[in-house]
């Protein structure tokens, strides 16, 4: 299965330090070698890197995992292809236009049948149907919503909805995000963590590495990370469930 890694946080902030962790998993720590890709959103625009080759091995990832880019949302994903081939286009996390944003979808797992849902706006451009999953979730957005709903209530029952039929499919461990808000449904494997004042040191479990954030924030910083499975040692992570959803925005838990 893949991995996911995702950030929202209250003041752009690198995440080099989880992408270290989780960029030896992809080859090295864990046999996730068939490609990764990350993107970080600075305003309404989206900076991605894709690599078909494995993290661990990838100079691009370790380019990445060493320059400070500072985002408020990111997205992540390592790969193990399941469905589709080892290729640049198939590599996550995939990005299309709605409302004049940018959206951007990671998925760990597999969907029996995906393909057999018919496309109207969005098309795919690998074989993944992971991406597949992604073109039929913004259709259905919408096609319910054409323009910016004023409020986010009935959005975020809806994306909660098509995330649980998509669950139906398999398996649908998703991050989904436009840029502002971060939405992680869980269907088998997801935790996350909330680092904010008092910020302690933090120990990879993957890398010999650690980090005093004390030394690295301010007291009003507030940093959500959430992974397929923990990436530090010595901090608490909420475990999620199966079925369950958490939304974030600026680090913060908005619902769940």
């Amino acid at each position: 299965m893949c991995e996911l890694l995702g950030m929202s946080a209250n003041v752009p902030t690198d995440i080099c330090f989880s992408f270290a962790g989780l960029m030896r998993r992809g080859g090295q720590t864990g046999p996730h070698r068939d490609g990764w890709g990350i993107a970080f959103y600075e305003g309404k625009g989206c900076r991605s890197f894709h690599d078909p080759a494995p993290s661990a091995e990838s100079e691009i990832a370790r380019l990445v995992s060493r320059y400070s880019i500072k985002s408020c949302t990111v997205i992540s994903h390592i790969r193990r292809a399941n469905r589709g081939r080892v290729s640049l286009e198939n590599t996550h996390p995939f990005t299309r236009e709605l409302w004049g944003r940018m959206w951007t979808f990671a998925h760990n797992g597999q969907l029996k049948g995906i393909k057999d849902r018919i496309l109207t706006f969005y098309e795919p451009v690998g074989s993944t149907d992971s991406e597949h999953a992604f073109c039929w979730l913004l259709d259905q957005i919408r096609m319910q919503y054409p323009e910016p709903p004023k409020t986010t209530g009935g959005l975020m029952k809806l994306i909660r909805h098509l995330a649980a039929d998509l669950g139906t499919l398999g398996v649908f461990n998703m991050l989904l995000s436009d840029g502002r808000y971060l939405w992680c449904h869980c269907a088998t494997n997801l935790a996350w963590l909330t680092r904010k004042a008092p910020f302690g040191a933090a120990t990879l479990l993957d890398a010999d590495m650690s980090v005093d954030f004390s030394q690295e924030t301010t007291p009003n910083d507030v940093v959500t990370v959430i992974a397929t499975r923990p990436l530090t040692r010595d901090e608490a992570w909420t475990v999620m469930q199966p079925g369950q959803m958490a939304v974030f925005r600026s680090g913060a838990l908005v619902t769940r």
